[in-house]
């Protein structure tokens, strides 16, 4: 699996953005109240992006060559399947967060302090959901070998 690159993070970011805009526009133009997000969800998606980053911690350690560390391989390759899902999931629920904090904030009508403090608190929990989803990608790389490639092809022989 190839590391996760910034463009699909970004396009993601945007398709949030969008939905949430035009999402907002429609519920408001109908007559019906703006989009909120509850505080529980940001509060989640912070606890989530830790305990992905504290779930690749044993096999870091397996990566970095730490004596005595084992780990499932299957674990392992969970843990680098749900760091890279909530690397992506992160940037559409930040996109999302984000469209919903402009929204509130352009409005002529001043939104209350808490409501824009639950989108801000999304915001921040989805940013640290795709943060956590990218470190724990990161930790379950394997550092690249000291040997040139081929060396090991050529002394197996």
């Amino acid at each position: 699996m190839k590391p996760t690159k910034a463009s699909p993070l970004v396009i993601l970011g945007l398709i949030g953005v969008a939905a949430a805009w035009i999402a907002e526009l429609m519920l408001v133009g109908s007559g019906r109240p703006s989009l909120v997000p509850p505080l529980t969800l940001g509060i989640a998606l912070g606890l989530i992006g830790v305990l992905v980053v504290l779930g690749a911690l044993p096999v870091f350690r397996v990566a970095r060559g730490v004596v005595g560390a084992r780990v499932d391989p299957f674990y392992a390759t969970r843990i680098v399947l749900l760091a890279k899902a909530s690397s992506l999931t992160g940037a559409i629920l930040a996109g999302f967060a984000l469209s919903v904090l402009v929204f509130l904030l352009s409005r002529s009508v001043v939104a209350s302090a808490g409501s824009v403090g639950m989108a801000v608190v999304t915001l921040v929990g989805a940013g640290m959901l795709l943060v956590g989803g990218l470190v724990a990608e990161k930790m379950c790389t394997l550092p690249p070998s000291d040997e040139e490639p081929g060396v090991a092809d050529t002394m197996a022989l």
